[in-house]
């Protein structure tokens, strides 16, 4: 099945279901347009995945810092954003079928694409959702979630560097739930109404921004083959100049093959002093960084990659799904890297007596207490097991059988070449860390 194939997205929704990996939202009910639920398997590939990304951009790094700024703002960030007067949509609406449509993403406005109908002049459509704080519903309550997370960095730029004593070049890093009022969401989770960003805003001299957002764009390509995308996947987009935002100098998109075609994974942008100046205009507050070497006050410019967790999360699962063999032999294997597989170890008796099941749950246990997320499977054969393990992208089976009774030692079969070799019990942590650590080098 080709990688931009319908057919493939479909496949995978269903796999995401069958597996525990993302349910719809609210299905008990009908669902709820654009809106999932993260699974079991799911939910800790995306946790995996974000933990990948805090490693590389806050833990492993001595120049950013972290922040978790709130989702509610101050009304007034959005307008020096140019949120509340420019963030938004051209939209339009069949007259006859009803359907609504993003201007910009039609062929022609001269009719419908689904039935042909006359279409409604141009709106243009706020993304942001509103909401109020406080007991009163009126205009001085009105407050809205935030449709990113940039500007929760912007506004504690001085809180941040102070308390961290960083000095430009340096970085804010943080993870969290974005909200937009999206015209047309769609196309599983790569694009909907609420949804999670990571993204890091990288403070420099303004005479050092060319040499930083190419830093950025090549590292952040990088990061996403580390962890096993494969190249061919992978683009590099430049933005044409009619595309940057009115505050950008230059922008770039890391773009992933998706089943639907090539679409932004990843953007990485030269934002200049835009953000910093206009909330010290709006402020009153000064954001300007001091110098004290050259005794003089300047605004950074702001080199951002900004990602988005849920669509990192489909471009790993699309890029790990793997169909084998044929017939009664065929099987679908999930190819996730180690480091943001959900279950790293699935522990296995061959059979449920002999002191087999007992042995098992040791080994399961160990591996727990060590912090390696693992599985417990007795029920079915050994082959069918090996196959629900593929499924779930689980790199490492861990078999208790009857040579185990005899010398304590365990198979370990690999998913991927489905090679398999025989290692002491009492080894078996050490083992699975060691694969593990190799894995992420």
């Amino acid at each position: 099945m080709a990688a931009n194939s319908p057919d493939l997205m479909s496949t995978i929704v269903s796999l995401c279901k069958r597996r525990g990996f993302i349910f719809q939202s609210s299905e008990i009910y009908g669902g709820l347009n654009s809106c999932w639920d993260y699974g079991p398997l799911g939910v800790e590939l995306k946790r995996n995945v974000k933990e990948a990304w805090w490693r590389s951009m806050v833990t492993n790094r001595r120049d950013i810092a972290g922040l978790d700024a709130s989702i509610l703002m101050h009304p007034k960030v959005w307008e020096a954003s140019g949120h509340l007067s420019g963030f938004s949509d051209p939209m339009v609406d069949c007259k006859k079928c009803k359907s609504r449509f993003r201007a910009d993403h039609l062929e022609t406005l001269e009719k419908c694409p689904k039935c042909s109908g006359e279409l409604t002049d141009i709106r243009k459509f706020n993304l942001m959702f509103k909401t109020f704080m406080g007991a009163l519903e009126d205009q001085s309550a009105t407050v809205y979630m935030r449709p990113e997370t940039a500007q929760g960095i912007f506004v504690n730029f001085l809180n941040v560097q102070q308390a961290s004593r960083l000095k430009p070049p340096f970085g804010i890093a943080q993870i969290g739930k974005s909200f937009r009022n999206e015209i047309t969401p769609g196309n599983f989770i790569y694009r909907t109404r609420e949804f999670e960003q990571m993204e890091m805003e990288f403070f420099v001299p303004p005479e050092e921004d060319e040499k930083w957002y190419e830093y950025w764009r090549e590292k952040r390509l990088q990061w996403y083959k580390d962890y096993g995308i494969k190249s061919e996947s992978l683009r590099l987009r430049e933005h044409e100049k009619d595309e940057l935002a009115h505050y950008a100098k230059a922008c770039v998109d890391v773009e992933f093959l998706f089943p639907f075609g090539w679409s932004e994974l990843e953007g990485i942008a030269n934002r200049t002093d835009f953000d910093l100046k206009q909330h010290s205009e709006f402020s009153g507050k000064s954001l300007a960084y001091f110098d004290e070497t050259s005794k003089k006050h300047y605004f950074p410019y702001v080199i951002e990659p900004a990602a988005g967790a849920d669509r990192a999360t489909l471009a790993f699962i699309v890029d790990a799904y793997s169909r084998e063999g044929e017939g009664k032999e065929a099987r679908t294997v999930m190819k996730f890297h180690p480091a943001i597989a959900p279950i790293k170890a699935a522990v296995l008796p061959l059979v449920k007596k002999d002191g087999m099941p007992e042995m098992a749950e040791k080994i399961y246990y160990d591996l727990l207490d060590n912090s390696i997320k693992s599985h417990f499977d007795i029920a079915s054969s050994i082959g069918r097991r090996y196959a629900r393990q593929d499924e779930a992208g689980t790199p490492y089976c861990i078999t208790v059988d009857n040579q185990t009774l005899e010398d304590q030692t365990i198979t370990v079969r690999e998913r991927d070449s489905r090679e398999q070799y025989r290692t002491s019990m009492d080894s078996i942590v050490e083992v699975i860390k060691t694969k593990m650590k190799d894995a992420t080098r």
